[in-house]
C-alpha cells in the first residue's frame, strides 16, 4: 500500500467512525508500525491494516450482518451471538470489495484482529497486540509486547477467556484456538 492510498483510507475511516473511534484507529496504525519495526513486519501493511481495523466497529449491527451475509459467509453459533466481533468480519469484507484493497495479509490482520486465530502471521499478531484493548492489567500486555509478541498474545488472549466465562459469554472458536497454539509453541521454546 502507498502513502496516497493511506491518505484515502485516513478520509474514508473518518467518514465511518466516531471522533474518538477514529482516534483510536490512528493510534493503533501507529503502535502497529512500531511493533512492525521491532519485529521486522511490513510497516506499511502494519500501518494500513491498523488503520482500517475498526472501520465497521460504529456501524448498525444490521448492517455489519448484511454485509458478512452477502459475502456469504456463514456464521458459526458463537459468532452469532458474538456481536462485537462482527465488526473484523465487515471489516474485511469491507475493505476488500468497497475499498479495493487486494493484500491478503491486510486483510486478514483486520479480519483476525479481535478474536486472533490459530497459526497467526506476524502481521495478524502485531495488528492484533496494537488494537489497544482496555483492561486492568493492560500495561503489562503492552510491556510484554516490547519483548515478545507471542507472551503478550498470551497475555490478551488470557484476559479475553477469563473475561467471557466470568460474564457467561460464549468463547470464540479462533480465540481458543489461538490461545492453545501460541501456548503450546511457546512452552516448547522453554524446553
Amino acid at each position: 500500500m502507498d502513502t496516497q492510498r493511506n491518505k484515502e483510507f485516513f478520509y474514508e475511516i473518518k467518514k465511518h467512525l466516531t471522533p474518538s473511534r477514529f482516534y483510536h484507529s490512528l493510534n493503533v496504525a501507529y503502535e502497529a508500525y512500531r511493533l512492525a519495526g521491532i519485529y521486522k513486519a511490513d510497516r506499511e501493511k502494519a500501518f494500513t491494516a491498523g488503520l482500517l481495523h475498526d472501520i465497521m466497529k460504529d456501524t448498525p449491527k444490521q448492517e455489519q450482518l448484511k454485509i458478512i451475509t452477502d459475502d456469504g459467509i456463514i456464521l458459526t453459533p458463537t459468532e452469532k451471538s458474538s456481536t462485537k466481533t462482527w465488526h473484523q468480519l465487515s471489516g474485511a469484507v469491507y475493505i476488500k470489495k468497497y475499498l479495493g484493497v487486494k493484500d491478503e495479509d491486510i486483510i486478514s490482520a483486520v479480519r483476525y484482529h479481535t478474536t486472533g486465530r490459530e497459526n497467526m502471521t506476524l502481521l495478524e499478531k502485531v495488528v492484533y497486540i496494537a488494537a489497544d484493548r482496555r483492561y486492568p492489567g493492560v500495561e503489562r500486555m503492552r510491556e510484554k509486547a516490547y519483548r515478545s509478541l507471542d507472551e503478550a498474545m498470551l497475555e490478551g488472549l488470557q484476559f479475553t477467556v477469563i473475561e467471557n466465562v466470568k460474564k457467561g459469554f460464549p468463547i470464540h472458536e479462533d480465540s481458543v484456538k489461538a490461545y492453545n497454539f501460541i501456548a503450546i509453541s511457546y512452552e516448547r521454546k522453554k524446553l
